[in-house]
Order: C-alpha cells, then structure tokens, then sequence
C-alpha cells in the first residue's frame, strides 16, 4: 500500500466518524479476514481504530447532512470536519460513490477508494460503533438512527402528502382494480344465472343493471304483470321491461332450486355494492383531482389526469418529465421494442384515452398527442409549483387542444401561446383575488366569533361574580347552615336558602 494510509469516512445518525484501516496487500486475503471477525469486536478492533468524529449539533443539521449524503452532494459539516483533519496522504474510503466523487472534487490531494473491502468494513464498523467510540451506547444510537429515519421519511414524503398525490394513486389503483373486479364477477352472475334465464343477457348487456334485475327477479316463473313497473324503475325504459316479462314466459332456460337462488341473489347484492362503492369512489377522487392538479383535471378529465400521476410516482415527477416523455407514458415496452427491432415508435400512452386523440383523425393523431403532452406538461407543472392552485390555466389549454383540433379539420388559425397565456395571467389573478377575500372574510368571521365568545364569558362573569361573592359571604356568616345543608344534600346555596326564612317564622309563632 505504501506511505498512504488508508481511511474510512463512517456517516452515522449522530454525526461523521474517520477510522482507521490496517494496511494489508492482498486485498482477497484482507476481505475473508474481514468477514471472519466481524462479529467479534477484539478481533475487529484490530482491524479498524476510530481516529476522529464530528457529531451532529442538531436533528435538523442531520437531516440535511443525510440528505445531502444520499444525493452525492458535500455538506458544509463534512467539508469542514474534512478540512481539519490534517492526516497527510490520506486514502478516504467512501461507501456512498456519489459522495466519494464531491469528495474528490472538493479535496484533490484526498484519494478516494470504493470497494467490496470497504462495504465489509464499514458493515462492521456500523455493528461495533457503540464499542469504538466513546460517550455512546447500544441504545443511544438505536434510538438516534431511529429518530433519523422517521425524519428522513417525512421530509421525503413532506410533499406529496401536502398535496395529496399520494391518495390519488392509492385511489386510481383502487378503482382500476373495482373495474377489473366487478367485471369478472359480473360475467361470473351472467353464466351462474344464464342456467335458469339466457335471455336476460341479450334484453340487459350492462353489468350493473344485469345484477340489479338478477336480485329482483329471482326465479322468472314468479313474474307477473304487476312487475313490469319495478322493473322499469330498475332498467329506466317501459319495453325493455316488458321484454323481460314476455322472456320469462317463453325462456328455454332450466329449473333452479331455492338454495342455488339465494346465493346467487347473495352474489349479485355484494356486486351492485362494489358498483356502488364504484361510483363513491370516483366522485372522492374527483373532489381530490379538482383540489390537487385542477389544471391537468380540466385539461384531460380526472381518470386520464390521476393515471398519468400514478405512473409518474407523484406529481413532482410528472412535471419534472419533458413533454416527449410525457407523451408516451405508459407505452414503455412498445417504445423499447421498436427501439430493439427499429420498428416504428409508439405515437402516445396513457394518452391514448383522452377524448381528443379519438376525436383526431388517423393522420392527425401523432400531431394531436405531441402537442396535447406538451399542454399536459405545461399544466402538471403549474399545478405542482402554484401556491393558489385554479383551473384557469387548465381550460385556456384545453380552448388551445380545441382550436388545434379544429385547425386541422378546417384550417382555421389558431391564437397564439403569448395571447392565450397572458388571458390566463389575468384571469388566475382575479381568481386569486376572490380566493384571497374569501380566506380574510373567513378569518374575520372566525375572529369576530372568538370575540362574542370571550364577550358573552367576561358578561357572565360579570353577572355571576357578586352572587359567587354573596354565597362566599352567607357560608361565611353561617357555617351551621352549611354544614346542615351538606348533611341533608343540598350543594346549592341561594336556591336552598330562600325557603328557609318561612320556616323559621312558623317556629317563631308557635313559641307565641
């Protein structure tokens, strides 16, 4: 190795640590030595002696030393304990490469060195750290990496639960799957039930109405005149219930027993829930798409908007993606296999099920898509990075995609982006205005409550304060009458009292 003395930079939750390493020249005969007494710290010590560390003054400054660890970026606190250390020739030894290459940017004369070696060492040195430095124990730094951790969590997770993209993912995850559910269980009621009325498949194609005549109809013997009108009320058309009525008295289909009518009438119940449950969730994720991305909600409607942040990760990182990729999310395997096979690439994705590339004609679709992401991106990010988020912009893109549309129908011109943005400019800031009066006359209502609140209690204070005085006084007069009315009872001092003056004339006359 020579004169060069090998180091290793140790990132711990409670600040940076430099030990140092044996010299060794066979690094394979070095690393089965590692891995042999890692567990036993007298052996280990041997190995790794600590030389220098530089603890964390706050939580806060290792939250940002650690983030700054993790991003490969050189803090203040690691730069200057570097600077100070003063160990000529110094080979650092650095688990994070990132890390190791700011090192080495920074620090020129400081050779830096990564390696399975130095991924063993270090997994040793986080086993015994409690041993080899002093002032710190077992359960000290199990509860500092501990306090780290939930800190680290947080502030990676700070932003997407402030915005709420987080439940939006949940959300279109969830719904896809109810669709997917609810699907296969319908067509599962369709064959179940198809035994005993095939008909009714031809007369009712949707699946949720299918379940929902399915638990009213039961057995299609029992039918009668008198259910055409619940049926209608069930379907919403008079033929089609008539058409049910005429089927089941003409259907080929088998006899059923009770028993197997019961579970599925029990079957087609718990689908129309989930349907049900269906339509509540998409109204919540709605009223969660309108709060968080209005703009990209009124641009693409909710299902497109929620998927493509789904797919994104969260909604900083759709509007990190330029519009290129923007444009074929969600076609990953297609883009990669014409790239294999140098076929044609795909023209969109996700942004396949927006209305306007349907619209579009065939010649038209790949224009249409190019310039319908490069609104989407223009949208995500407003939405990711406005302080007052409205859908102003949102629709102003969507009058663009519009007009665009038409343009390659009939040739009109379109505006231009300048135009059209500087009408957006002015409206979001009137819309601004309103929501900014909106939020002062709420918390002047709000201070002016906390006002007549505090008002009505320094009144009845004020009413209740002499007569609290005149009980004080009387039990202090008459500490007898207290002490009966505690025997007999009574708390209540004016309400109990005022009797008591007839009583004592009617003693008074009977002594006469």
């Amino acid at each position: 190795m020579g004169e060069k003395k090998l180091h290793l930079l140790f990132e711990h939750a409670s600040g940076f640590g430099i030990f140092k390493i044996r010299e060794f020249e066979e690094e394979n005969m070095f690393m089965a030595e590692v891995e042999e007494c890692i567990r036993d710290f007298s052996r280990f010590s041997a190995i790794a002696s600590h030389v220098a560390f530089s603890p964390f003054k706050t939580a806060q400054a290792a939250l940002v030393n650690l983030n700054s660890v993790t991003e490969g970026v050189l803090a203040d606190d690691l730069k200057n304990f570097l600077s100070t250390l003063g160990i000529k020739n110094l080979v650092l030894g650095v688990a994070e490469p990132k890390l190791g290459a700011a090192i080495s940017e920074v620090f020129p004369k400081i050779k830096i060195r990564i390696g399975p070696v130095i991924n063993e060492i270090t997994r040793g040195i986080r086993t015994h750290f409690h041993k080899m430095v002093k002032a710190f124990t077992d359960e000290a730094c199990g509860k500092a990496q501990l306090g780290l951790g939930h800190a680290y969590s947080r502030s990676k997770v700070k932003f997407n639960v402030n915005r709420a993209d987080n439940m939006i993912i949940q959300g279109i995850a969830l719904l896809d799957q109810l669709d997917k559910d609810i699907n296969t269980f319908a067509m599962r009621i369709r064959e179940w039930y198809s035994y005993h009325f095939p008909e009714l498949v031809k007369i009712v194609p949707d699946n949720h109405l299918y379940c929902r005549v399915v638990s009213y109809v039961k057995n299609r013997k029992e039918l009668t005149d008198e259910s055409v009108e619940p049926l209608e009320e069930i379907i919403g058309d008079s033929a089609k219930a008539q058409a049910v009525l005429d089927a089941s008295r003409s259907s080929m289909g088998m006899d059923i027993s009770p028993i197997d009518l019961i579970n599925i009438e029990a079957f087609a119940r718990r689908v129309i829930k989930l349907a049900d449950y269906r339509k509540s969730l998409l109204a919540y994720l709605q009223s969660k798409m309108n709060s968080v991305a209005p703009n990209l909600t009124s641009l693409l409607g909710e299902t497109v908007a929620a998927r493509l942040i789904s797919h994104a990760g969260s909604l900083t990182n759709l509007a990190k993606f330029p519009a290129s990729t923007v444009q074929i999310l969600g076609a990953e395997k297609a883009l990669f296999r014409a790239l294999k096979t140098r076929g044609k690439t795909p023209k969109y994705g996700l942004l396949f099920h927006s209305t306007f590339i349907g619209r579009a004609g065939a010649a038209n679709k790949g224009r249409i898509s190019r310039f319908l992401a490069n609104k989407c991106t223009i949208a995500s990010r407003i939405d990711c990075f406005t302080e007052l988020p409205t859908s102003v912009f949102g629709e102003k893109l969507k009058e663009q995609v519009e007009e665009r549309l038409k343009f390659y129908e009939t040739g009109d011109v379109p505006r231009k982006n300048t135009d059209v943005m500087k009408e957006a400019l002015e409206e979001s800031f009137s819309a601004a205005l309103t929501i900014t009066d909106r939020k002062k006359k709420k918390a002047k209502k709000n201070t002016k409550k906390a006002e007549n609140t505090e008002e009505g209690i320094d009144q009845e204070q004020a009413v209740v304060a002499p007569v609290l005085a005149g009980k004080k006084r009387k039990r202090q007069a008459d500490p007898l009458d207290d002490s009966l009315n505690a025997a007999n009872g009574n708390d209540n001092g004016d309400e109990e009292e005022q009797p008591e003056e007839p009583a004592k004339k009617k003693k008074k006359k009977k002594k006469q």
